[in-house]
């Protein structure tokens, strides 16, 4: 159901790589204000700029610029400016850097005032993104240090959602990194995610081993035996519908994975690489937070920036998949509300449910 209400927030992301193609190819569509009320935070300039280099159809786009996401109007693609920036497609650079985290930090400030609903971000180079200031490794980080609860990496797409229990860190450091209690943790919070997030009444979680062949009965490591399993046993008494520890390639070779709502991945490559090739334009969904923050699955693209090249079909699903998180976390909140009236001992009344003031449910 369109309901253009809802403001998602989209920034520039790194304006040397293809975050601009991107935003202004999907955002060309008329019917994507329909959908919702975008609002950009970026440079105009770099908006002018790659406007000139896509054709009339593909990004042309007639932005109402704002001072702030509160003057934003429906029907609009508002542009708050900020990051100004004179763009070098797929040069590395620290004042790209430095403009990318500008329309960040914009966004996040009315991301926590709700001026807008959701934020949606585009590729940012994490290198040159670094300064004194900005000292993450991602946006996941990012957003976790602004935003309340445990942030957890969840790629997501029609076929196939993935969690990861460890994020942005070497491989050389995943071993010590994982714990029962961190996989209980995870499978805790992907579980609830999946119900508020995505809907699903009780999910199904595979389990991904850390070794191969899940260890084979310790002769190729321990981590099955004396972390993951265990981990996996106690989830289950507790409820959660968690399956395991299975080897990656088994899972997703033989198509085992579509049994299950979400795959639980011990680290980075191991669940992003099957991911991507099995969904190519799927989304970065950071879940367990208290607001809403996705991304396109790809990174900044250097080598075909500014070439009109950059498809943006990841970005219009990081867009939607905002929206339907936003929509489903409204929805759960509201049916799972108390429906028990309340006693209020001061006055020594009940009060009805029709007292109650509840948030409106989203159709």
């Amino acid at each position: 159901m369109s309901d253009n209400r809802l403001k998602i927030g989209i920034t520039q992301g790194d304006a040397n790589g293809v975050g601009w193609e991107i935003i202004l190819r999907t955002l060309a569509d008329q019917r994507m204000t329909e959908l919702f009320t975008p609002v950009v935070y970026g440079s105009k300039q770099a908006a002018d700029f790659y406007s000139k280099l896509l054709n009339e159809e593909e990004g042309s786009v007639q932005f109402n610029v704002v001072s702030s996401a509160e003057e934003s109007r429906r029907g609009k693609v508002n542009l708050v400016e900020c990051g100004q920036i004179n763009p070098q497609p797929g040069v590395a650079s620290a004042e790209a850097g430095k403009a990318a985290v500008e329309a960040l930090e914009r966004a996040m400030a009315d991301l926590k005032a709700g001026d807008i609903d959701a934020m949606v971000t585009a590729p940012i180079m994490k290198e040159t993104a670094q300064s004194e200031t900005f000292q993450f490794t991602g946006h996941t980080e990012f957003v976790a240090s602004h935003l309340e609860g445990e942030p957890m990496m969840i790629m997501c797409s029609d076929r196939l959602r993935v969690g990861l229990v460890t994020i942005h860190i070497p491989v050389s450091e995943v071993s010590q990194s994982i714990s029962k209690e961190k996989i209980l943790s995870s499978l805790t919070t992907l579980r609830q995610s999946l119900k508020a997030d995505f809907g699903i009444v009780e999910p199904r979680i595979a389990v991904l081993s850390l070794n191969p062949h899940a260890g084979e009965g310790g002769m190729l490591g321990s981590e099955e035996q004396e972390i993951i399993k265990p981990a996996i046993e106690e989830a289950f008494q507790e409820g959660t519908l968690a399956f395991g520890p299975f080897p990656a390639d088994g899972l997703f070779a033989t198509g085992a994975y579509a049994k299950y709502d979400a795959i639980l991945a011990m680290y980075h490559d191991q669940g992003l690489t099957p991911f991507k090739t099995l969904s190519p334009d799927g989304v970065n969904f950071t879940a367990g937070l208290s607001e809403v923050r996705t991304s396109p699955d790809h990174g900044t693209a250097y080598d075909i920036a500014g070439k009109g090249e950059a498809d943006p079909q990841s970005m219009r699903n990081a867009i939607y998949a905002a929206i339907d998180i936003v929509r489903n976390r409204r929805n759960w909140a509201y049916w799972n509300r108390n429906p028990l009236q309340r006693f209020e001992r001061e006055k020594g009344r009940d009060v009805s449910v029709k007292d109650l003031k509840l948030p409106e449910i989203e159709e």
